[in-house]
């Protein structure tokens, strides 16, 4: 890894690979300019003006798009949902005013009395496209019509409750022209739910929600997708196994076994930057705390709507801004963790550390706090109402996973930005030696994929056409996450193991290859798996559930190699005279490979197939592949790289092995008991209840109150209090430590392969015949 002066490093590898990886990249990226186009010529109009069947004006598309904002701006997605996607406490309100609306409708032609009469004429209302192009006029009938008056007084009353019994805070929206926009945006997604797209015989949102009243049925896409997805997968995992069986250079597994004699941590020398970073994982680990704490909070809500052990906690902090913040923590801590680390192996890649890095670091993470407390406050007052005409800047912009404002969100991914810079700078002299497709520019080129496909999420504003808006804001929450921070990652772990000198740089480098094919292949145009029912027309759930199941190939490869990450570090503790210090991060990494698998993968795919997804959107199942990959697999990891770095912060003498061991059970123990006593099994009741019963009845408070849901809601206590108090707390205690206890810096050794290890003897085992 030494910094050479001399020509330029030449690949290590096949450039087979890096041909490989651009063509999967290069079409994956192509078919999403496609389906963007797509989304933009085939989305559910908004139309000039919503009239009755008398002409008589119902309600304006600038209602429309400010009833929208409306619901954005007071955290509506962070408590309920539309099209399936947002919080699941509340109603989903496109669900529930399409089953108000065909009840009011069905009345008005008579119900029961003529039953088979007033069905046909109520399918016939909700089911007839009556848009007018050319006149931008949707016209209701006189029925419906009715009904969005009756619903407009039924959600005034509902929003102006003067408590806080449902969950949201008292008065929550009390201004008659917001509740009456609010109605008509509502009224808008369910017309979109209900009306045959032109010239097809299912609706904008392929028939969903399930509703019989008005004859919403899984389409032939529906369930044609799900049984090729189901082959796409099978066939998937039987080549991977395959070429595992018929090239034994694929992975970790078979290559060689390395003696090490580590170096003590006491004995590392640490760059000033990387000592700034002992300030970035106390961090880490206090927004990792309050955020476990929120996840508290927010499950209490479901299992005692009306008190918090006798506090009205609701009316100081509802559901909605308690899991607005429980998700902005989310990503938050486990950014900051990524970061610090990039900063932490920067010099040990390059060898060098150039003068005042730490300083740049610093205002890093000044810049980050700034943003974490800002925004959390700013949503506050937003969804309290207090930010005005600014809400959307400065307030709570309102989607699910980017509802910090505006302002906020360019700060961030400017600060991303900004930490692609400091690694410039500290890199710039070791890129200039290497080629463009060694790990070195790797590492880089991955680091800036993150500012640039979060800076995406921009493109989606409050005011937009909820279709595309979330269009792209499910760049930011599917490929930004399961494509790009998967891919940095992997090159971050596979940096740790070439550093420690575990494996070779060109084995480390063949395995990214192939990561960054697998990933790729499903998870660019997997993106779709999330938009089958939000208004894209059918060829989105076609490529996404195809595609989707692609994605569970490569977490089959890492559960394939997740025995062979930990025998890299295991077989170190016994051959070498000195201990291998990292045991416990690696135990994270393993872990890692295990909830991919599990939580990602199983999870993720049993609400990816479309005939799942069709009755279970907005569910507990969502909550469970939800909880099991944010926090089983990015979670994990950030807590591993914070410990892998951590160690060689705190003196030996005061490092607590203990303590890591204790975090990692509790943390793993319990999230496992969170996911397998509540979320799988209430999920499971959840989905039952919506094909049995309907959908609309499965999201109701009244379902989620019910005897058997309050017992499974409160099982899931014991495993909080494991995960927080022996999870958290420890991690906690460890990140003090390497601030109150920070080995001072030392001077850099000349080249980074000396950093862990002071001598390498290598015994290169005979590489397998290849089978067949």
């Amino acid at each position: 890894m030494s910094t050479n002066s001399g020509a330029r490093r030449s690949l290590l590898v096949s450039s087979g690979w890096i041909q490989a990886g651009a063509v999967v990249v290069l079409f994956g990226f192509f078919v999403m300019g496609l389906l963007a186009y797509k989304t933009y010529t085939s989305e559910p109009p908004i139309p000039r003006r919503v009239i009755a069947a008398n002409g008589a004006l119902l309600f304006t598309g600038a209602d429309i798009t400010h009833g929208q904002e409306v619901f954005l701006k007071n955290g509506l997605m962070e408590y309920g949902s539309i099209f399936g996607h947002g919080a699941y406490l509340g109603p989903d309100y496109t669900a529930d005013y399409l089953n108000r609306a065909a009840q009011i409708v069905e009345q008005a032609y008579g119900g029961e009395a003529e039953e088979g009469r007033a069905h046909r004429l109520t399918v016939e209302d909700f089911k007839t496209n009556r848009f007018d192009a050319s006149a931008q006029t949707l016209t209701f009938s006189a029925a419906q019509a009715s009904a969005f008056e009756q619903l407009e007084a039924y959600y005034t009353q509902e929003f102006s409750d003067p408590s806080s019994a449902k969950g949201l805070r008292p008065r929550a929206i009390t201004a008659v022209a917001e509740l009456h926009d609010l109605t008509a945006f509502f009224a808008w997604t369910a017309w979109a739910a209900a009306a045959d797209r032109p010239h097809e015989v299912y609706s904008y949102t392929n028939n969903w929600p399930p509703e019989p009243l008005v004859d919403n049925a899984p389409t032939a896409n529906t369930l044609v997708w799900s049984v090729l997805s189901l082959i796409a997968l099978l066939g998937g995992i039987g080549l991977l196994f395959g070429a595992f069986g018929r090239w034994s250079f694929l992975g970790w597994h078979g290559r060689e076994e390395r003696t090490i004699a580590f170096r003590p941590p006491d004995e590392v020398h640490l760059t000033p930057a990387q000592r700034a970073t002992a300030w970035f994982f106390f961090v880490m680990a206090a927004l990792f705390l309050l955020q476990a704490l929120l996840g508290g909070a927010t499950q209490h809500y479901r299992a005692d709507l009306t008190s918090f052990f006798g506090i009205d906690l609701g009316r100081w902090l509802p559901y909605n801004i308690v899991r607005t913040w429980h998700v902005q923590l989310a990503i938050f801590w486990v950014a900051v963790s990524f970061l610090a680390a990039g900063i932490f192996l920067a010099p040990m890649i390059a060898g060098r550390e150039p003068r005042r890095q730490h300083w740049l670091a610093y205002g890093l993470l000044g810049a980050l706090v700034v943003v974490v407390v800002g925004s959390l406050a700013g949503e506050y007052a937003g969804i309290m109402g207090w930010m005005g005409n600014w809400w959307k800047w400065f307030g709570d912009q309102g989607f699910e996973y980017l509802d910090l404002g505006r302002f906020w969100q360019a700060l961030l991914s400017l600060g991303l930005l900004a930490w692609v810079l400091i690694l410039w700078r500290g890199m710039k002299d070791r890129l200039a030696n290497d080629h463009m497709g060694n790990m070195p520019w790797l590492f880089f080129f991955s680091a800036l994929s993150l500012p640039a496909f979060y800076a995406v999420g921009l493109i989606a504003q409050p005011s937009s056409n909820f279709t595309t808006a979330d269009f792209w804001r499910f760049w930011v929450v599917h490929l930004w996450v399961e494509d790009f921070l998967e891919l940095f990652t992997t090159i971050m772990v596979a940096y740790v193991f070439v550093l420690l000198g575990v494996v070779r740089e060109k084995v480390a480098l063949q395995v990214i290859y192939l990561d960054l094919v697998l990933y790729s292949v499903g998870g660019v145009i997997g993106t779709m798996h999330h938009l089958y029912f939000s208004g894209e027309p059918a060829e989105h759930m076609a490529l996404g559930a195809f595609f989707s199941a692609a994605e569970v190939i490569p977490l089959t490869f890492l559960t394939l190699e997740a025995w062979s990450f930990l025998q890299l570090g295991a077989r170190q503790e016994g051959p070498s005279r000195k201990p291998f210090p990292h045991l416990w991060a690696v135990m994270f990494l393993v872990s890692v490979g295990f909830w991919n698998f599990l939580g990602a993968g199983v999870f993720g795919f049993l609400v990816n197939l479309p005939i799942v997804s069709y009755y279970e959107i907005g569910t507990g199942l969502t909550a469970n592949h939800a909880h099991a990959a944010m926090m089983g697999v990015y979670g994990m990891l950030a807590v591993g790289l914070a410990l892998f770095c951590i160690r060689y912060m705190i003196p030996e003498r005061r490092w607590s092995d203990k303590a890591a061991k204790i975090s990692f059970w509790s943390l793993n123990l319990g999230l496992a008991w969170m996911v397998f006593a509540t979320l799988f099994p209430l999920g499971i009741s959840q989905l039952y209840e919506s094909v049995e019963v309907g959908y609309v009845a499965a999201r109701s408070l009244k379902f989620l109150g019910s005897p058997i849901n309050k017992t499974l809601e409160w099982m899931r206590l014991p495993g909080d209090v494991v995960f927080i108090v022996g999870g958290v707390l420890p991690l906690l205690y460890l990140c003090v430590l390497a601030v109150r206890r920070l080995r001072p810096a030392g001077d850099v050794d000349a080249t980074g392969e000396v950093l862990f290890t002071e001598e390498r003897v290598a015994i290169e085992m005979p590489a397998r015949e290849s089978r067949g």
